[in-house]
């Protein structure tokens, strides 16, 4: 399982989870009180659940030319979203939101 923390405006929001068979997890910390990540996910305690990379976190990836220039530069699968979204959306994304992987 491959996880990392979701930050809204540099506060932890919650956790992203990629299980081993990639069923996507999304789990707001309880004590999160600020915005929602998307519009689509609001603020509550059940988790979201999804058998594909959410369709905000899949937004923040790249496409073509300069999703297989990220993938050969940081020698990552092409399709691996999860694995592209740890490595590019630590800072300097497009919007609020940035994820950090967890050690």
């Amino acid at each position: 399982m491959r996880q990392c923390k979701v930050l809204v405006h540099d506060v932890e929001a919650g956790i992203l989870q990629e299980t081993d068979d990639r069923h996507y997890i999304f789990t707001y910390d309880n004590g999160y009180k600020g915005a929602p990540v998307c519009i689509a996910m609001p603020v509550r305690r059940a988790p979201y659940h999804s058998a594909h990379l959410f369709p905000y976190f899949f937004n923040m990836l790249s496409e073509g030319a300069n999703r297989q220039t990220q993938s050969m530069l940081l020698h990552i699968d092409e399709n691996d979203d999860f694995g592209i979204l740890l490595a590019t959306a630590q800072e300097d994304t497009i919007g609020a939101v940035t994820v950090k992987p967890i050690a």
